[in-house]
């Protein structure tokens, strides 16, 4: 599988190299961003490491890449503020993600080619990429939920002194601020978190209000998140690459899942080769689906606004 990342010099675009890298999955990477000389330094520290670690082509160059890639991933962005919510960024960062597709576009791409975003506002982008690219939308997947989705499950793990991998619990919903915590399936080693030692509601409410403030925390200490979205994206990646069908908290436009539509938020979704191969509605809590529907409206609503916002200027 060849990948090109857009924005490969930046933190997230560079820790996402470097985990398909180390994956040893990723046949072929493409390190493609407008600082091309900062891109041709990272493609050529990765090489130097490749003799200990995969048989790989690392390239760096420009949107040429794109044409035969089984993959684009989209890192491009401006970062988040401390004090900024990832939809905030949206008047900031729409017209520079609408510039990305337009070259993707001319440049032209695989027919059965999957783009996976993971610029924010993620989910408004996501929407935005499906709207603008001859792709079906089961071709265009956004990051969404997995980073708070493991961001969850190390919290979970740490607080209750258990193996992160044995941590199961999801989160559903926005990128941002109208994230749903599904503690309805939620488990530590095979238990119900209720069940587990140590457990409590007001810990169940610590840990969320943490999940939730994971990203400003990360970029008030060291400036923006690198390592756990590198580790995140690699997930996704790898499981088209191999057709792993995993069950993923991926963002998508959706048509009906949990009676929502014309909006891309994350649901459980399987990924493989081919995108976005289904979506389960797995049983939730009452206030689970409420919450998860009114993401929804949160995330129209501002849709709504880009979208006039861009007919206004055009």
């Amino acid at each position: 599988m060849k990948v090109s990342i857009i924005g490969a010099a930046g933190l997230v675009g560079s820790c996402t190299a470097f985990a398909l890298q180390t994956g040893r999955v990723v046949r072929e990477i493409a390190l493609l961003d407008v600082n091309a000389e900062a891109a041709g330094g990272q493609a050529l520290d990765l090489a130097h490491g490749s003799p200990l670690v995969a048989d790989q082509i690392i390239h760096a160059g420009g949107y040429e890449h794109v044409t035969d890639s089984d993959l684009v991933c989209i890192t491009a962005g401006l970062r988040r503020k401390p004090d900024e919510s990832r939809l905030d960024l949206v008047n900031r960062n729409v017209d520079l993600f609408l510039g990305i597709l337009d070259e993707i576009r001319r440049v032209g791409y695989r027919r059965d080619a999957i783009v996976l975003v993971v610029s924010n506002p993620v989910d408004v982008l996501t929407f935005l990429a499906a709207e603008r690219l001859d792709l079906p939308n089961s071709q265009v997947l956004g990051l969404g939920t997995q980073l708070d989705t493991i961001r969850f499950r190390s919290l979970i793990a740490t607080a209750l002194g258990a193996a992160p991998t044995q941590v199961s619990a999801l989160i559903l919903g926005e990128h941002g601020d109208s994230m749903v915590p599904i503690w309805s399936s939620a488990t530590a080693a095979g238990l119900p978190l209720e069940k587990y030692p140590g457990w409590s509601p007001h810990l169940a409410n610590e840990l969320f209000t943490r999940t939730k403030g994971s990203g400003a925390e990360v970029i008030k200490k060291k400036g923006g998140a690198g390592f756990a979205v590198g580790i995140a994206i690699q997930e996704v990646i790898e499981s088209i690459a191999l057709d792993r069908r995993r069950v993923l908290p991926v963002s998508t436009v959706q048509q009906g899942c949990y009676g929502i539509r014309d909006v891309a938020l994350s649901v459980p979704t399987i990924v493989g080769r081919t995108g976005a191969v289904d979506r389960m509605e797995i049983e939730l809590w009452p206030k689970e689906l409420q919450g998860l529907r009114k993401s929804g409206q949160v995330l129209r609503e501002t849709i709504d606004t880009v979208l006039a916002r861009v007919a206004a200027r055009t």
